[in-house]
């Protein structure tokens, strides 16, 4: 695994750890898709319901694969390998990037406004700075948009255990606010 990886994973857990507990649990998961809904009310219910099922499928995934003792929690030495192992994690990853960006596009024409990225961004938790580096790194057109299939494959690649110089690493350098 890559240092820029591993950086990643760390993240990703820190941020997914929603109550703080220092371990995920379904509650991480139940605060994470509430806050993410939050900031997306402008979306129909098709793409918030995908999101849902989404996160769901994520802590189903994680639970079913890692919880080995039945406690209801996920360490972050159990997380780290697993989550970047595309043939056990990939699946789910993917309908994560698809339901996410398609939530960021509510009018449904395929590009992403850097607002609503911004506040989707920021209710997973991430830092305002280190967004705004990520929207950039995806070369936004002249009127400030991604496209929907550019942020999908960007939170596929951010969880591929062997990329580097991606725009997803934009997420774990230390940047001022």
């Amino acid at each position: 695994m890559r240092d820029e990886a591993a950086k990643r994973v760390e993240l990703v857990f820190s941020l997914f750890d929603a109550n703080g507990n220092g371990v995920l649990d379904s509650e991480d998961f139940d605060l994470m898709t509430g806050r993410v809904l939050e900031a997306a009310t402008a979306s129909d219910d098709g793409a918030q319901d995908a999101v849902r099922a989404a996160f769901r499928r994520y802590w189903t995934t994680l639970s079913t694969e890692l919880d080995a003792n039945g406690d209801g929690v996920i360490s972050v030495e159990e997380f780290r390998p697993f989550v970047l192992d595309p043939e056990r994690f990939g699946p789910t990853i993917t309908e994560f990037a698809e339901a996410l960006s398609a939530l960021g596009d509510p009018d449904g024409d395929g590009l992403i406004e850097r607002p609503l990225f911004v506040s989707l961004m920021r209710a997973i938790g991430f830092e305002e700075a280190n967004i705004h580096a990520l929207f950039d790194a995806f070369g936004p057109d002249a009127d400030d948009r991604v496209t929907v299939a550019t942020w999908a494959a960007g939170i596929k690649e951010y969880y591929a255990p062997d990329l580097a110089g991606i725009p997803g690493d934009q997420l774990v350098t230390a940047r001022a606010v």
